[in-house]
């Protein structure tokens, strides 16, 4: 069988499967879009905390607090460019020595210019009293003493005035922006050292499973497992906090665990891979059923992942969240993107991603009731379509910068897909 031909067996057999046809009356999965509504939801519903951290600690964090202008900015009249400083119309007696630089404090520097007098100036100094203009290096030149512009000058020219930018008091930022490296250098700037901010949720992973190896080649039915390394960075990238990646087995010990780790964790989401569907070793559920959650997602129409969940553990306002995932990989990342992210991004207070389409090259197979959600790589026209997108592969979604939303029954060429950046490809942690 040729790659091709495989490629059209799996859409064949994803167009044969559906645990949610509404004919049978069996299981009716919460639809994609609506799973992602409530994951959201459930999130913001949430109490929010606040701390207050250095500068440097706050990055990709949500202020809780406006950011204001503590002064003015800038603080003082300043050079905008290197020149000369100049007083009256010219030319100008050059007024001797080293000329005055930013942060200078020598003789002179503070001393006013007087009429028909030119002093040098560097960019970012601070503008002497009684200055007319500031005249760049390059539109100027100095002989015997003198000074000549070599451009018309006019009054105010390269001046930083006091307080261009904002005066003392003055809004800068609302409370909910997120921040990102622009608004340290704001905040450096009007003078904070610390930062009122949304800290982000704290996440624990527990991947479950007796067949997962952690170094080494499968072998004997064993598996590497792919989870451990990818999760944390990924939630890591999307804005949380990874406290620990444990490893669970599947025998009645390991479902014990579970149940201590879901019920015990500190963290503000608990999120597990595998376990969530029906099979005998497949402990989530009833792990839930015990620790007396409420299911708020329970199974997804999208393929891959339809047996992804999103549980909640105590009051809505300040509970803990489980998310479910299962255990093949693509389906994993299928409920990072439908459960996990919208729930994060609403518990750290960011606004969830913008939503824009893209046209599709190439017709797209779809499932006859379900979402699909596909890899793919976006061009400066479409989203081309990857190959390798079956549940148990990376391939195709390593190759990606986003996963196409293809709707039942698919897609034409040409036709405009909603697609879901991938947080390497979007600018990460700062979108």
């Amino acid at each position: 069988m040729t790659r091709t031909d495989a490629d059209g067996a799996l859409d064949e057999a994803l167009a044969l499967v559906s645990r949610t046809n509404p004919a049978d009356g069996a299981h009716r999965a919460t639809a994609w879009q609506r799973a992602r509504e409530t994951a959201a939801l459930a999130g913001t519903t949430v109490r929010a905390r606040g701390h207050r951290v250095p500068l440097a600690d706050a990055l990709g964090e949500v202020l809780t607090a406006s950011l204001d202008a503590l002064g003015d900015l800038p603080s003082f009249d300043t050079s905008a460019m290197d020149g000369w400083a100049v007083a009256g119309p010219g030319p100008w007696s050059v007024r001797p020595g080293d000329g005055i630089l930013a942060g200078g404090t020598g003789e002179g520097t503070s001393a006013p210019l007087a009429d028909g007098e030119a002093v040098r100036i560097a960019t970012g100094a601070r503008i002497p009293a009684d200055t007319t203009a500031v005249i760049r290096s390059e539109h100027a030149r100095e002989a015997g003493g003198q000074l000549y512009a070599t451009r018309t000058v006019s009054t105010g020219q390269d001046i930083r005035p006091r307080g261009q930018e904002c005066r003392s008091g003055d809004p800068l930022l609302p409370a909910g922006s997120l921040v990102t490296p622009a608004v340290l250098g704001l905040a450096a700037a009007a003078g904070y050292d610390e930062l009122a901010t949304r800290p982000r949720p704290r996440v624990e992973i527990l991947v479950l499973g007796d067949e997962l190896l952690t170094e080494g080649r499968p072998h004997d039915g064993l598996i590497r497992d792919a989870l451990s390394p990818m999760l944390g960075p990924w939630l890591t990238r999307i804005g949380a906090e990874v406290l620990s990646t444990r490893r669970l087995g599947d025998d009645p010990a390991g479902a014990e665990a579970l149940f201590r780790a879901v019920t015990e964790s500190t963290a503000d989401v608990v999120v597990t891979t595998g376990g969530t569907a029906s099979g005998p070793v497949d402990h989530v559920h009833p792990v839930l059923e015990r620790a007396g959650a409420e299911l708020l997602v329970d199974g997804v129409a999208v393929r891959p992942g339809h047996p992804m969940l999103l549980a909640r553990l105590g009051d809505r306002t300040d509970g803990r969240h489980v998310v479910g995932l299962p255990g093949n990989p693509l389906a994993a990342v299928s409920g990072l993107l439908t459960l996990a992210e919208p729930l994060l991004r609403a518990l750290a207070g960011r606004r969830q991603r913008p939503r824009y389409a893209v046209p599709v090259q190439g017709d797209v197979p779809g499932h006859p009731y379900d979402t699909r959600l596909v890899p793919v790589l976006l061009t400066d026209e479409h989203a081309v379509p990857l190959r390798y997108n079956g549940p148990a592969m990376l391939r195709g979604v390593a190759a990606a910068d986003a996963l196409a939303i293809v709707p039942p029954h698919g897609a034409r060429s040409g036709q405009e897909l909603e697609v879901l950046d991938l947080p390497w490809a979007a600018g990460g942690c700062f979108t």
